[in-house]
C-alpha cells in the first residue's frame, strides 16, 4: 500500500473518495467576490435629515451660513486689555450647522506637550501645547481627502490644560477652515498720516556750543545733528556779534578748545 493510500485509510476514506472530492473540485466554478452592502445605498433622508452630498459641499454650505464671528468677548487683566472670538462662542455658532448640513468633526489623534510655569505673581501652573487631527466626515460617510491639524495651547493649576489646549485647537479649526471673518474694520480701511519730527533751529544751538563746558564729542554731535538736517550754512550771530555760518562757528571753536588744551 503506498503513502496515498495509507493517508486516505488514516482519515477513514478510501482513495476512491479523495479522487471524487479531487474531480468536484476541479469541476466547482470560481466563487465570485460579491462587495459588502452600502449602509447608505438605500437611505432615504426625512424631514429633517440633511441632503446627501459631498463632504466638500456640505462644508462650503456651511460657511455659506456662518458669515461672521464678531471679537465680542473681552479680556482685561494685568494692564493688558483686547478682544477675542471665545471657544464656546465659535462652537455654539459652528454647532447648529454642522448639524443641519450633516457634518461631523471627529479629533482622531493628539500630540501633546506640557512643562512647569509659573505666573508673574509666583503660582504654579501646567503649559500644554497640543497638536490636533481632525477627521471631517459628511452626510453620506464620505470624509475630506486627508486629515486636518490645529495647534492649541492652554495654562491651567489642575488637571484640565490638555482638554483646554485641545478646545482652543477646535476653534482654530473651525476658524480657519471656515476662513470665518471678524467683521472688524479692515486695518486698511484708516489712514494715519505720520507726523514729522520738529527741526531744531540752528540758533538753538548757539548757547550750547558758546559754553566752555561743551566737550569736544558734543561739538561732533552738534555739527552731525546740523549736518542731518542741511543747517550747517545757517548765518547766525556769533559770540563776538558777527554773522558767521554754524557749521564754521562749530568747528572754528572745536579747533580753538583743541589748540588751547594743548598749551
Amino acid at each position: 500500500m503506498g503513502l496515498r493510500e495509507n493517508a486516505a485509510a488514516a482519515a477513514g476514506r478510501t482513495l476512491k473518495t479523495d479522487d471524487l472530492l479531487d474531480e468536484m473540485d476541479r469541476g466547482r466554478a470560481p466563487e465570485e467576490y460579491v462587495p459588502a452592502p452600502d449602509p447608505m445605498a438605500d437611505y432615504e433622508p426625512g424631514d429633517d435629515d440633511p441632503e446627501m452630498v459631498p463632504v466638500h459641499i456640505a462644508w462650503l454650505r456651511v460657511r455659506k451660513e456662518v458669515r461672521a464671528i464678531a471679537k465680542r468677548e473681552q479680556y482685561n487683566g494685568g494692564g493688558t486689555r483686547f478682544n477675542f472670538r471665545g471657544v464656546d462662542t465659535v462652537v455654539n455658532t459652528f454647532g447648529p450647522v454642522t448639524l443641519k448640513h450633516g457634518l461631523n468633526i471627529f479629533p482622531v489623534g493628539i500630540e501633546a506637550e506640557h512643562r512647569d510655569t509659573t505666573t508673574s505673581k509666583g503660582n504654579k501652573m501646567r503649559e500644554c501645547t497640543a497638536t490636533v487631527s481632525w477627521m471631517v466626515m459628511g452626510p453620506k460617510g464620505d470624509t475630506l481627502p486627508m486629515l486636518l491639524k490645529s495647534r492649541g495651547e492652554a495654562l491651567d493649576s489642575a488637571d484640565k490644560g490638555t482638554a483646554k489646549a485641545q478646545s482652543v485647537a477646535l476653534r482654530v479649526l473651525l476658524l480657519t477652515g471656515g476662513l470665518t471673518p471678524t467683521h472688524d474694520p479692515d486695518p486698511d480701511s484708516t489712514r494715519v498720516e505720520r507726523g514729522e519730527t520738529p527741526v531744531r533751529p540752528a540758533a538753538t544751538y548757539l548757547d550750547e556750543i558758546c559754553n566752555p563746558r561743551t566737550s569736544a564729542g558734543r561739538l561732533r554731535q552738534i555739527h552731525h545733528e546740523l549736518g542731518t538736517t542741511r543747517q550747517l550754512g545757517a548765518l547766525v550771530t556769533n559770540e563776538v556779534g558777527d554773522e558767521e555760518q554754524i557749521g564754521a562757528m562749530v568747528v572754528r571753536i572745536g579747533k580753538e578748545r583743541a589748540a588751547g588744551g594743548a598749551e
